[in-house]
């Protein structure tokens, strides 16, 4: 029975929302295509659209090149690895455009999000998502438009830029307000740039940054001097240094520290005051790299009275005043170091037994480049009795006698080469058998005659400006090579060296097959080349292809 509608009943309006999205209809277009249905089941809900709801994943790194791999089954994408086909992305599937985008270099994801409102959303997530940021700064970049870059991507951790342009304080200021949780900063400068932040600006960027863990920064050339606080910096780096008149480091995390002093005579760093001022205020260091010219005895015994008892890696590079005492020293104080950096030293064969007779057990990489007082002998003797040892770069050591020396100023010049001519023998021989090393250099050995190598493990062999070395006393047992780098040599010892590791051949094994006497009363060990009734197999289990191993003239 049917009731007759009510006439004073007022008219029923429909939804003002959209039955699909659920979002008001006015000046709405919805982008959710509707799933069909069929008679057996009711209506499936509509899945919700893929550019209104922010991805509720944890934030990923945005990488612009192909290390990182967008991964479409991973769950922790949510709605950005769904392959439906969003009308407004020019009809590319979500997860494709996502993984286009993601390839482009910043400058390409500005241009990216001006082509239509489904592209220009997946850019806005892909910024929102960005924690990890390279970016080439061009000479006609300006300041504004690296801050409008930075300040879309708010949760960005770490920052590298490759400064074209000068970087000056307004650069550093953009960087601490548009990034507030940085943790790692690297800022490289052209040769064409120049870096004008001053010690105090650094200093101030430094306590500002409350969770900043590592900083490396080029063209530290106006420092001055600085104090750097810091409660959470781990790692530091600044290279180009010129005349630190006050090093102040109040860094009880810090664990690694390099500084790069500028080759320049007239500088007046006081680096025995800063290295104890360094050992005070850092009681966590593990790898300490310093490379200046006015290095010496001096600063070393303030480095061993500090006490770093978690250094395993200590690096002092162009110390021409550091001698076989200051090996004495450093011995004595740090038994367990993992690596020892004395290039450009004044360290002979005494020094070298010392490192020996104390790291034997520990020593894993040593390098002793551009040391004139070293000889073929003390290169041997290391690599005999430091069993460890998987890196060792002794790059101009073995020199000519009339050769000069790279290391040595103008005050000392003839003094060095004098040395020199009644140390260096001509026609000097190394022969050098390891189980572990995997690199080593030997460039610039110009008074090197004979090399003999059984390294199995050695990957990598730097034979650059070899220029005396015999092709008929070079012996290379290093089945595993894969790089020798031989630019500045003859071209009569490149061909030895491609013959001996670039062509594949066939090793036979010490194996000798068992044969019977004609009388049959015992059997005998034959050579296998009197054996002429060998097997296929057996030919196939004595065959030993080398690989390819790179020879790098250029």
């Amino acid at each position: 029975m049917q009731f007759p509608s009510d006439p004073n009943r007022a008219k029923k309006r429909g939804s003002y929302n959209c039955g699909r999205c659920g979002l008001p209809k006015k000046g709405h277009h919805c982008t959710v295509n509707t799933l069909p249905t069929t008679p057996s089941h009711s209506s499936a809900p509509s899945p919700p659209s893929l550019l209104r709801h922010p991805p509720s994943h944890p934030r990923r790194a945005l990488s612009f090149d192909d290390d990182a791999v967008f991964d479409p089954s991973d769950p922790a994408h949510g709605e950005d690895a769904s392959p439906e086909t969003n009308p407004d992305s020019s009809g590319l599937p979500a997860n494709l455009l996502w993984e286009i985008l993601r390839r482009m270099p910043p400058s390409g994801l500005l241009t990216a999000a001006m082509v239509c409102k489904g592209w220009r959303d997946t850019t806005r997530r892909l910024w929102r998502a960005v924690e990890e940021l390279r970016v080439r700064v061009s000479a006609r970049v300006q300041v504004g438009f690296v801050a409008s870059m930075l300040q879309k991507c708010r949760g960005i951790v770490k920052l590298s830029l490759k400064m074209e342009r000068e970087l000056d304080s307004t650069m550093l200021a953009c960087i601490a307000f548009s990034c507030p949780n940085l943790e790692t900063v690297e800022i490289s400068v052209s040769d064409s740039a120049a870096n004008r932040i001053t010690g105090d600006e650094l200093s101030r960027f430094v306590t500002d940054k409350k969770s900043l863990k590592s900083l490396k920064m080029e063209g530290c050339s106006n420092l001055v001097g600085f104090v750097l606080s810091s409660s959470s910096l781990s790692t530091l780096w600044l290279s180009d240094l010129h005349s630190l008149s006050k090093t102040v480091f109040n860094c009880p995390q810090l664990r690694e520290i390099s500084l790069e002093f500028s080759h320049q005579a007239n500088d007046s760093t006081d680096l025995t005051t800063m290295v104890e001022g360094l050992g005070r205020t850092c009681p966590r260091l593990q790898n300490i790299h310093i490379s200046s010219m006015r290095l010496s005895h001096a600063a070393v015994l303030a480095l061993t009275a500090s006490q770093l008892r978690g250094l395993r890696m200590l690096s002092l590079v162009l110390g021409s005043q550091i001698t076989d005492a200051s090996v004495a020293a450093i011995s004595s104080s740090y038994p367990n170091l993992e690596l020892l950096d004395l290039s450009g030293s004044g360290v002979s064969d005494s020094g070298i037994g010392m490192i020996c007779n104390v790291f034997s057990e520990t020593l894993t990489r040593l390098l002793l480049a551009l040391c004139s007082n070293v000889t073929s002998s003390g290169i041997q003797f290391a690599t005999a009795q430091l069993p460890h040892l998987e890196l060792m770069d002794c790059g101009m050591t073995i020199c000519e006698p009339n050769s000069d020396n790279p290391t040595a100023d103008e005050n000392n010049c003839k003094l060095e080469k004098k040395s020199m001519a009644n140390i260096h023998l001509p026609n000097q021989k190394l022969i050098i058998k390891h189980s572990r090393l995997k690199k080593l250099s030997l460039w610039g050995c110009a008074g090197l005659d004979a090399l003999y190598l059984n390294c199995p493990q050695l990957i990598d062999l730097n034979l650059n400006s070899c220029s005396n070395l015999h092709p008929e006393r070079l012996l290379l047992q290093c089945p595993a090579l894969e790089n020798v780098h031989a630019s500045g040599c003859e071209d009569m010892l490149v061909g030895a060296i491609q013959s001996q590791v670039c062509k594949a051949f066939t090793a036979m094994e010490n194996f000798s097959p068992c044969k019977r006497l004609p009388d049959g009363s015992k059997r005998v060990r034959v050579p296998h080349l009197v054996d002429t009734e060998s097997t296929g197999d057996e030919k196939k289990r004595r065959r030993i292809v080398r690989g390819i191993c790179r020879v790098v003239v250029d």
